[in-house]
C-alpha cells in the first residue's frame, strides 16, 4: 500500500480551497483519504494561509508516505522538511547549426 500526502479540492469555482490529506496513491483525488493534515488557502496571505498538523505529518512521512510536488512546498514552507537546494532544469534543446555569414556567388 503506497501512501501520499497530496491535496483535495474543496470550495467554488475560482474559489478553491484544499485540505491537505494522507491517501492511497491509486484513490481519486478528492476521493477516500485516511487522516486530513491540515488546509491551505490559496487565497490567504503568506504563511498563515497554511495550517498543517506538523506533528501528524512528520509522523506519517517516517511511515513512508511520500508527498506531491505541490504537497512537499507546502510541507517545505512550515518546516517539515528541508528546502530541496536542487533547482528544475529545463530540458536542453539542441541548438541549430550555424550557417556561414560568407555568401558565394
Amino acid at each position: 500500500m503506497a501512501l501520499k500526502i497530496r491535496l483535495t479540492r474543496l470550495g467554488d469555482k475560482g474559489n478553491a480551497f484544499y485540505r491537505v490529506v494522507v491517501t492511497e496513491a491509486t484513490s481519486p483525488r478528492d476521493g477516500k483519504f485516511i487522516q486530513v493534515l491540515g488546509t491551505y488557502d490559496p487565497k490567504g496571505k503568506d504563511d498563515s494561509a497554511i495550517k498543517i498538523d506538523k506533528a501528524i505529518a512528520m509522523d506519517w512521512l517516517s511511515k513512508g508516505a511520500t508527498p506531491t510536488d505541490t504537497a512537499k512546498v507546502l510541507l517545505e514552507k512550515i518546516g517539515v522538511l528541508e528546502k530541496s537546494k536542487k533547482k528544475p532544469t529545463k530540458p536542453s534543446t539542441p541548438k541549430p547549426p550555424k550557417k556561414d555569414a560568407k555568401k558565394t556567388g
